[in-house]
């Protein structure tokens, strides 16, 4: 009995004859309640015969009656923190002996913390400029503007254009179709062979050509591919943007005037940043907790943080209205791919654990109720039926663990010494 390597132990369990004798006795009386043979009443098979006939059978149900039974007693008697489902070898099982098997399993690791209150780590405080304000200001100019149709001409640089596009070939899967697609002609976002295609193109005229998408394209299903399209140019536009004033700014929302919004501006702009350069933050301790602790994980904690990390990828990927089964990519080399990254991913996630129990972190039942009620609001349904959802799917503790981490995040971050990044 012991540690085999990294997380995995062996231990050696015996049952008594006598456990093993009581045990088969019941499963015989058992199957006599059950069994019907010719001859005989039911219930009146003789146990020798019932040994006999259905000796497979009582073999089987007697084991999986007692090792899992006498495994966890053991288990239970070592103190040892089994995770995942245990291997079991070297099965002795006669008539008149005890039984004895050896189990092989994954244990959670013992590891000593090492200091985690006061890490370095890089931060400075964000900062907002008036200039950063225009720019944000620019931006919602920019939602607001109108696009007015012109007069029928030959499409140029610089025109909207109101496009109905069909793919013909080159995609798989669902065919791309859209009615009303506005293409910025000569704009660097703009595909130039869009651009080149639709230049000199009248309203109401019709074109086939090929696209050709860069390799990074943000869609998997089109990334460094080649379609074919049927475009209709529907009509030109031009772009009216609204007037920088304190009428723009009462549209917006409850703002009386413009230095009001200016100031509403600055105070979102300042909480974006600061909230990525504090997770820009957190991610740096993570990485140096994880490299301050030596010591193995399980490989079955492993293998479900790739298969989340795989889960999580797919959503992405449908999310994006993209049928993973589309994408030629094997999925096991992606999984294997991501070993380390997951690896570190459940190292740092016992790591946290470890320190809100010594920091005594828990989530609150408010905190909780907090976050329930923000996905119900994200997903536009009632309260009530979101926390269902989420009970019966058994999301309640994963989301309480979420935010315990969170928590011991933000106490990490607080004590760390922080210095300007370089």
């Amino acid at each position: 009995m012991g540690l085999i390597e990294g997380c995995r132990y062996s231990l050696d369990v015996t049952v008594p004859v006598e456990e093993v004798e009581r045990e088969t006795e019941r499963v015989v009386e058992a199957l006599r309640e059950k069994v019907r043979l010719p001859g005989f009443r039911p219930g009146k098979v003789p146990a020798g015969i019932i040994r006999s006939r259905f000796a497979a059978e009582v073999r089987q149900e007697v084991l999986e009656a007692l090792v899992p039974k006498f495994l966890r007693q053991e288990v239970e008697k070592a103190n040892l923190p089994l995770v995942g489902e245990p291997d079991i070898h070297d099965l002795e099982f006669e008539p008149g002996k005890p039984l004895r098997f050896r189990a092989e399993f994954e244990v959670i690791p013992e590891f000593e913390l090492q200091e985690y209150r006061g890490l370095t780590v890089s931060y400075s405080e964000p900062e907002v400029t008036e200039e950063d304000i225009d720019q944000r200001l620019e931006e919602l100019r920019e939602q607001k503007a109108d696009y007015v149709n012109v007069d029928p001409r030959p499409a140029a640089d610089g025109d909207y254009a109101l496009v109905r596009l069909e793919s013909v070939a080159g995609v798989e899967g669902k065919p791309i179709r859209q009615e009303d697609l506005l293409l910025h002609l000569g704009d660097p976002d703009t595909l130039p062979d869009f651009t080149e295609n639709l230049r000199g193109v009248a309203p109401g005229e019709e074109k086939e050509f090929d696209v050709a998408y860069p390799e990074d394209y943000g869609e998997p299903r089109l990334a460094g591919k080649r379609v074919r399209f049927r475009v209709q140019l529907k009509a030109i536009r031009r772009k009216e943007l609204p007037e920088l004033n304190d009428e723009f700014a009462k549209d917006l929302g409850d703002y009386q005037d413009l230095a009001e919004l200016r100031e509403e501006v600055r105070k979102s702009l300042l909480a974006e940043r600061e909230l990525l350069a504090q997770q820009r933050a957190k991610n740096e301790l993570i990485d140096k907790l994880v490299d301050l602790h030596d010591f193995p994980v399980p490989e079955v904690f492993v293998e479900r943080q790739m298969e989340a990390n795989v889960e999580q990828r797919m959503r992405e990927l449908v999310a994006q209205g993209v049928d993973p089964r589309s994408i030629r990519l094997d999925w096991d080399k992606v999984r294997q791919a991501q070993g380390e990254r997951a690896r570190r991913e459940v190292k740092a996630s016992m790591i946290l654990e470890r320190i809100a129990d010594r920091e005594a972190i828990e989530t609150t039942y408010e905190e909780l109720d907090r976050e329930i009620q923000r996905i119900a609001r994200q997903r536009r349904e009632p309260v009530p039926a979101v926390r269902k959802r989420l009970e019966q799917e058994g999301q309640l503790r994963r989301l309480a663990s979420r935010i315990r981490i969170d928590k011991t995040l933000n106490f990490l971050f607080e004590q760390a010494r922080k210095v300007p990044a370089a």
